[in-house]
């Protein structure tokens, strides 16, 4: 299939940070692509949780599972589009790569521990600094030297920043939009994990079919159409059929809503998305309100489950006291952090070694040396 006009060529890149040679059958976002797939941070995020930790099941999706599936929706919207598949297949692969221990608890964590010494934490920041530098895998060059504009959507894809807030950023064009590859990776990343939680959710036992039709129009909807079709099957398999012809629902509208945006706007070329002052992507008004009170619901009914908060409290308490134990104890941490603790800000150095961390290291590691038991938060 022919692109459009307003895609984002890998000719027409600016390119990476250090020059390379052209590989023979793979274009630069393929390349980065699959960078990402060989990197330690992609492969950590195994075992670093989405919703739910293993102590429910082995069964519910991890942070690296959820990659998956963004990526493979990225991809499905993308080409339906007539976008560059490989880069919104590789912007989707490294959305998360920044995600410390214990998902977004685990960012807010180490975002209030940092602000006192007048940091931040921020995922998509934290990304930036594992693909530019603590990824060491080349010899002529640090960190896996990906291309201008999958760096630029690490960065953009979820929020604009403000140029004068973030100065370290200006390389990365904050007065402008991202290409439409890059402003399509939060509405996928959305329709992935509001239909995975509530799988999860309904699996756990922690949701029930009633309550969500109560609740959610566009799952009753759905399920009302599979009991019509389908009234004697197996409730499970209505439930998988009603969210899965949800995710169709969703999937469809962000293709067709922001197809209709994109013919809209008159644009030609991908300058032209770039200079428009407001994002193309995105679901229809009405979709867009169907898919608010499906995350609501899961705000309300699944993430302040008492089970998972008491986890989440208990996982970011440990993340806390070891923040703390290695601003005191620097040379706890590996040698090469307590080196460059010497060189730079501790609190800096303490927390970047806790956003790489795993769920389960973290807590071995407090169990370790503080001496505490954390085991029960993953029992």
């Amino acid at each position: 299939m022919a692109l459009v006009s307003y895609a984002m060529l890998a000719a027409k890149s600016r390119g990476r940070r250090y020059a390379e040679p052209p590989h023979p059958y793979r274009n630069i976002y393929a390349r980065d692509r699959d960078r990402v797939i060989h990197s330690r941070a992609f492969r950590r995020l195994e075992a670093k949780t989405q919703v739910f930790t293993t102590r429910y099941s082995d069964h519910f999706r991890n942070r690296l599972t959820h990659t998956l599936e963004v990526a493979q929706i990225a991809r499905t919207v993308a080409g339906a589009l007539g976008l560059n598949t490989d880069l919104a297949e590789a912007l989707a692969l490294v959305h998360d790569i920044g995600h410390p221990p214990f998902g977004h608890a685990g960012e807010r964590k180490l975002d209030e521990l940092m602000r006192p010494h007048g940091g931040r934490f921020d995922h998509n920041l934290h990304a930036l600094r594992i693909v530019e530098q603590f990824e060491q895998r080349y010899l002529d060059f640090p960190g896996l030297n990906l291309t201008f504009e999958v760096r630029e959507g690490i960065a953009k894809h979820s929020r604009d920043y403000n140029p004068a807030e973030f100065p370290e950023l200006s390389e990365y064009r904050l007065d402008e939009r991202p290409p439409l590859e890059g402003q399509l990776i939060d509405f996928v990343d959305e329709i992935a994990y509001n239909t995975a939680d509530l799988d999860d959710g309904y699996e756990a036992k922690l949701l029930d079919i009633g309550r969500i039709r109560s609740t959610v129009p566009m799952f009753d909807e759905s399920y009302g159409e599979v009991e019509r079709s389908h009234p004697q099957g197996l409730e499970k398999l209505k439930f998988n059929e009603a969210v899965k012809t949800m995710l169709d629902r969703l999937v469809t509208d962000l293709i067709e809503n922001t197809r209709a945006e994109a013919v809209g706007s008159g644009m030609n070329c991908v300058e032209d998305v770039r200079r428009l002052t407001r994002r193309l992507a995105g679901f229809s008004p009405q979709v867009a309100t169907e898919n608010a009170a499906l995350k609501k619901f899961l705000l309300d009914r699944l993430y302040d489950q008492p089970a998972i908060v008491s986890d989440r409290e208990r996982s970011v308490e440990a993340l806390g006291q070891l923040f703390e134990f290695y601003l005191d104890h620097p040379d706890a941490m590996p040698k090469s952090y307590a080196e460059l603790a010497q060189r730079e800000p501790r609190h800096r150095v303490a927390c970047d070694y806790i956003a790489g961390m795993t769920d389960h290291f973290l807590l071995r590691q407090h169990q370790d040396l503080l001496g505490a038991s954390s085991a029960s938060a993953v029992r």
